[in-house]
């Protein structure tokens, strides 16, 4: 082959002696298989050390790995493997492989852009999270210095995102944290009834359910916050997994999809659901499943089971994605000589 085009990765760390050998073979192999060395040290990320500190040297060469000890035999069986089905795939023209060659020679704006959303993806989703729940605990805090134009804007962002019924939701600056229906039963707290002199509310299809949710506060009360209880829970407990996971080096791994159901989804669908079918006023049902308003508390416990469920499950496997990624760039970059 008249033109070097293998790529052969090496992931190192400096001053290691084992590393240093395998780097004196390679050179050695050089002109029986001409190749382009991508030398990668472990130490630029840490997810890299963590899955080859155990294991350097460590070689890529197309679809073999080889890791340590790493023998010349071995290495010389590989290099020429890969030399070998490199040029076969060149011969035959596979376009697959056309496509992978041609993407590794060049280096885009988009492709430093992907590097740095895989690298930054845990600060972003941390700030966005932050942003979204520190919002609506913002309108409140709007409402009660006056600010009323800025806090109802809020409100009206966060409208089509979550019911704000009054009766399911915080309020700050008041004399309670919460106005419960009277239907939830619990003693020696007003409850959103007499609080606001709004009636009905037991029946789900009254149009004091819009004069609930349409409902923002007072100075006695305090004011809603524009997320209810459920939501702040949920949204909370995700930031604190973020912040969490991002504290312990991302190191946790994904939570299995059967905890996920059993700790996030189960106690969310059975507090949620069975009041909701429990207050549709179908006959049939009553006898089986009798009127229920959750509490404040049962919202808030299930809400944080399932956000915390459902971080500790997609947080670490999107970090599995984003290894790849930064995998990939680490050597795309290192054989254009950028950073």
């Amino acid at each position: 082959m008249s033109e070097i085009t293998l790529n052969v990765t090496f992931y190192f760390k400096p001053d290691d002696a084992a590393c240093e050998e395998v780097r004196t073979q390679l050179a050695s192999l050089q002109e029986k298989f001409p190749h382009r060395l991508i030398e990668i040290d472990i130490e630029q990320d840490a997810a890299l050390a963590q899955k080859y500190g155990a294991d350097l040297p460590a070689i890529e060469a197309g679809p073999y790995t080889l890791k340590a000890p790493i023998t010349p035999q071995a290495l010389h069986m590989t290099l020429g493997a890969a030399f070998d089905r490199h040029g076969q795939l060149e011969r035959v023209g596979d376009p697959k492989f056309q496509k992978r060659v041609a993407k590794m020679a060049t280096l885009s704006f988009s492709d430093r852009f992907s590097f740095w959303i895989s690298k930054h993806y845990l600060l972003l989703l941390n700030l966005f999270i932050f942003l979204y729940i520190g919002l609506p605990f913002l309108a409140p805090t709007l409402m009660k210095l006056g600010a009323t134009l800025p806090a109802k804007a809020i409100y009206n962002i966060y409208k089509p995102l979550c019911h704000q019924f009054g009766f399911r939701s915080f309020f700050l600056y008041g004399e309670q944290p919460f106005y419960p229906l009277a239907e939830a039963n619990l003693n020696g707290t007003l409850t959103f009834e007499q609080a606001t002199g709004i009636q009905g509310l037991d029946n789900p299809y009254s149009n004091s359910r819009f004069e609930a949710r349409a409902f923002l506060g007072n100075e006695t009360m305090g004011y809603k916050i524009a997320l209810c209880e459920r939501d702040v829970a949920i949204y909370l407990a995700i930031l604190f997994f973020g912040l969490f996971y991002a504290a312990s080096g991302r190191k946790l791994k994904p939570l299995h999809w059967t905890l996920w159901i059993l700790i996030g989804i189960v106690p969310i669908g059975l507090d949620g659901f069975s009041q909701l079918f429990s207050q549709l006023n179908w006959g049939w049902l009553e006898a089986l499943l009798p009127y229920r308003e959750s509490t404040p508390f049962m919202r808030a416990l299930t809400g944080a089971l399932f956000g915390l469920a459902t971080a500790w499950f997609a947080y670490p496997s999107i970090e599995e994605s984003m290894i790849e990624t930064r995998q990939y760039y680490l050597k795309k970059f290192t054989l254009h000589g950028a950073e």
